[in-house]
């Protein structure tokens, strides 16, 4: 039922577009043509005017026809870098870049897959109880699309984000909560050579404050990490500020606010130790979502998947998507694998027959959507 053809070349056409994140105008203003010819109403929100971004989110509505719940249909637009100039090289079934940059199959495969099954419905007069599909900006690197979505134009209650690197049939269950903590230790400059004692070095406070901290994998559900340390004007000069960031996120809420805190602490401390004075500031990026086994949106991707004989998949992540705002909104959504591989490397790739059995995949949930209401 598929045009394999079709898909790959969409594919293809999207992930040349530059996208990067704050610069969705152009895939913006294609992908709201393409809905559009597609029977869609389609609307833009002012999410991009307030992160200051070329475009906002493109949400889009079909209204139903049948019976089931609602369903959203969300995939993002924007990539990472580096994401300009993508040259998609088609190999042995496979479609990667030339090397240079990104491919984009994240999330470029899961708006390609949205595209088609819309096509599908309209031409097989597919049932439905109603279709809207959310192209957010700038999900990469804080979710500030789905964050500024305009959820007065958004009605349903079941929702399915394509974005993971798993197979057609992993569903997302379970994604973590993460904090961002970001802190300017200040010291007291001095002549590194003349007069250092009478210095507070902010990078050695720095120093020992991340000794003190547990960083990495902290247990099953929880990581830390410190991503980024600036500070110093120049060898010999005792260093009297430095800023330093990092992050907490763990499955559980109680375990995250518990690293979270150790780390301020560990900050914190290691100025009282040496003289300095630490500004802590933390803010929680997004919250954690569980979804049960029985809840709308597993039951209804697993069933597919088993229609389709598909290995179903329940996984817990460790990274944030959409979903955790869409979650936090009331809309019960899961995340599905779409194969793509490596990405956020110049090395990502995703198979030809992945892109079709995405689409395939999600057909299959829109159909078994109609039946499972309770």
């Amino acid at each position: 039922m598929n045009n394999i053809n079709r898909i790959v070349d969409e594919f293809l056409e999207l992930v040349q577009i530059d996208s990067v994140s704050g610069k969705e105008r152009q895939i913006a203003d294609l992908l709201i043509k393409k809905l559009k010819d597609l029977g869609l109403e389609v609307k833009e929100d002012e999410a991009g005017k307030k992160v200051g971004g070329e475009a906002g989110n493109i949400i889009g509505r079909l209204p139903g026809t049948g019976a089931g719940p609602v369903l959203v249909l969300c995939a993002h637009m924007d990539t990472v870098q580096p994401g300009c100039g993508v040259q998609p090289v088609v190999e042995d079934s496979l479609i990667h870049s030339s090397g240079n940059t990104i491919l984009g199959a994240d999330d470029k495969a899961g708006i390609v897959a949205i595209l088609e099954v819309l096509r599908l419905v309209r031409q097989n007069n597919i049932e439905h109880g109603g279709l809207e599909v959310a192209f957010t900006i700038w999900e990469e690197g804080g979710l500030f699309g789905a964050k500024n979505l305009d959820y007065n134009l958004i009605s349903a209650p079941v929702g399915f984000v394509l974005d993971s690197n798993g197979q057609p049939g992993t569903i997302v269950t379970r994604a973590p909560s993460q904090d961002h903590i970001g802190a300017v230790i200040r010291g007291r400059a001095a002549h590194a050579g003349i007069n250092p004692e009478d210095g507070i070095n902010a990078i050695q406070v720095a120093a020992y404050a991340i000794a003190q901290m547990k960083v990495g994998r902290i247990d099953h559900e929880t990581t830390s990490n410190i991503g980024i340390i600036s500070g110093g004007k120049a060898v010999n000069i005792v260093p009297d500020s430095v800023t330093i960031e990092g992050e907490a996120r763990s499955l559980s809420t109680e375990k995250r606010l518990l690293q979270t805190a150790q780390m301020c602490y560990a900050i914190e401390e290691a100025a009282k130790k040496y003289g300095a004075v630490a500004d802590v500031l933390t803010e929680t990026l997004y919250p954690d979502y569980d979804l049960a086994v029985d809840s709308l949106p597993v039951r209804i991707a697993a069933e597919a998947a088993r229609n389709l004989g598909l290995e179903s998949h329940l996984v817990e992540t460790g990274g944030g998507s959409d979903a955790n705002i869409f979650n936090s909104k009331g809309i019960a959504t899961a995340v599905i694998g779409i194969g793509m591989k490596k990405v956020h490397t110049t090395e990502e790739y995703i198979k030809t027959a992945d892109l079709v059995m995405n689409a395939r995949y999600l057909f299959e949930i829109i159909k078994v959507a109609q039946k499972i209401t309770g």
